[in-house]
């Protein structure tokens, strides 16, 4: 009888310094640890959820000042930005093809803390796999930590990854 794989969501977003298509180092991070830590060469007892979250900007577009903006300009930059998201996954799940193991993602909107709790709920996985950036008490206050906000409240173990003291940018909130 074969035994259920074990089911990973990794948590994944885009780069602040490159923008899409590009993997935060954070992301691009805990994938990298899970392939080797956890992973390694068992791919298939292992299958991975890949879930990206899209903070959607206060009047809905980083784009287009909104005093100025159609309906049709605005139908059209929520299709760039669900390409945008896509673009982003075709790398996580690129990389699962290569090294053959099965996944699965998605995009959401809202609050990356609580969307990823909601969808951990959901789908149930066995562990939820994050990146961290490293910030201080300080920058902690004001930018907040979604690594830390699940790794206390989501209904799952959770593994926090660190970046690489070699990948830190100057300014940790960038990533």
């Amino acid at each position: 009888m074969g035994e259920e794989a074990t089911r990973v969501m990794i948590g994944v977003n885009e780069s602040s310094l490159k923008g899409y298509p590009h993997p935060s180092i954070s992301s691009k991070g805990a994938f990298d640890w899970t392939v080797s830590k956890i992973i390694r060469n068992n791919v298939s007892a292992f299958h991975l959820l890949f879930l990206h979250v899209q903070v959607p900007d206060e009047d809905g577009y980083d784009d287009v000042d909104s005093i100025y903006a159609s309906g049709e300009d605005f139908k059209n930059m929520k299709q760039q930005e669900k390409a945008r998201g896509t673009h982003l996954l075709e790398y996580f799940v690129n990389r699962c093809n290569e090294i053959g193991v099965t996944c699965e993602a998605w995009i959401k909107q809202g609050d990356p803390k609580e969307v990823i709790l909601n969808e951990v709920k959901r789908v149930r996985p066995d562990l939820l796999v994050v990146g961290s950036r490293g910030l201080g008490p300080f920058q902690k206050v004001f930018v907040g930590t979604v690594s830390e906000f699940c790794w206390k409240h989501a209904e799952c173990p959770v593994m926090t990854i660190k970046r690489n003291a070699d990948e830190t940018p100057r300014d940790p909130v960038d990533d």
